[in-house]
């Protein structure tokens, strides 16, 4: 299939690169140029505006993958609108929040068009492994995209529909949440291994162990073994740690709906306590984990 990327970032770049050489024509643009250059350098169609990505898609019908921060995605689409021709599929492949997502698609849906929501996680490694996709919005357009979600899961991921409008940043908020935990959990385990009763465990030894089916084999677990042999003191790791907004989210919706987080919301008021200075060797590992899944910054 014909399908442009929006966004080349980090995740952007990576989804581009799986479809073209997974046989998908992808026109590449980005809002500067040096990824696009990038891209074509690969065989993709390059399009340094969005006229050049509308252009490029001729007489097939217009799909847009965007991969873009979900502050902007409300002006980006504005912008879009005003360019794609009825019957045209938008994607929002980021971290949209749902109820955001369910407004964008009722106006999207006004004009002619639809717009697709998927909750896209893998990180950096998504290319190597596969990603993993939660899917909502117009079944129809699901249909239609799907041979671009069958190879962007390959070699191990896996999508699945959910459904109406915003139900895939949805299932991905909740996710993301979890995740907060998981993260947290561990990065207080590697610390009470650390600073504990016994002054020189070798913490790569114990993540070596864990992760050969005991009951927190996990790819963080994993993840956190490796920054135990590469960095096991977390030197030059400051130790603040950002929260993107999925985690805020979820607490919010459990707050309405009066259900009980608790690890969720410990775990992310861990992350607001560093933002103030308040860190240790187990926000460091925080870090370091979000940059060896995510390619986030260290040191933010």
């Amino acid at each position: 299939m014909k399908i442009a990327i929006f966004g080349l970032g980090r995740m952007g770049s990576q989804i581009a690169r799986k479809l073209h050489e997974g046989g998908h024509t992808v026109i590449a643009s980005n809002r500067s140029s040096g990824l696009v250059d990038e891209m074509k350098s690969l065989g993709m169609i390059g399009a340094y505006s969005k006229e050049e990505v509308i252009s490029s898609f001729g007489s097939n019908q217009v799909i847009i993958w965007l991969m873009i921060p979900s502050d902007v995605v409300d002006s980006e689409l504005d912008i879009w609108l005003k360019l794609i021709p009825k019957g045209s599929i938008l994607i929002d492949g980021g971290n949209s929040k749902w109820s955001d997502t369910k407004r964008r698609a009722e106006k999207i849906a006004q004009s002619g068009s639809t717009l697709i929501d998927i909750g896209t996680s893998g990180g950096v490694w998504g290319y190597q492994n596969g990603f993993s996709m939660m899917v909502g919005g117009d079944s129809a357009s699901f249909e239609i995209i799907k041979s671009a979600l069958e190879t962007l899961k390959n070699p191990e991921g896996m999508y699945a529909y959910f459904g109406e409008s915003g139900s895939g940043h949805y299932v991905k908020m909740v996710h993301n949440a979890i995740e907060y935990g998981m993260m947290e959990s561990l990065a207080e385990g590697y610390r009470l291994l650390k600073e504990g009763p016994y002054k020189n465990l070798d913490l790569y030894k114990a993540g070596e162990v864990w992760q050969h089916h005991s009951v927190i084999t996990s790819w963080l677990n994993e993840l956190t073994r490796d920054i135990m042999k590469e960095n096991p003191n977390q030197d030059g790791v400051e130790g603040t740690v950002a929260e993107s907004g999925e985690a805020r989210w979820a607490l919010e919706v459990a707050k309405e709906f009066n259900i009980e987080t608790p690890a969720i919301q410990t775990s992310f008021n861990v992350r607001l306590d560093s933002q103030k200075g308040k860190v240790n060797f187990a926000t460091k590992l925080l870090a370091s984990m979000r940059n060896a899944f995510g390619g986030h910054k260290i040191n933010q």
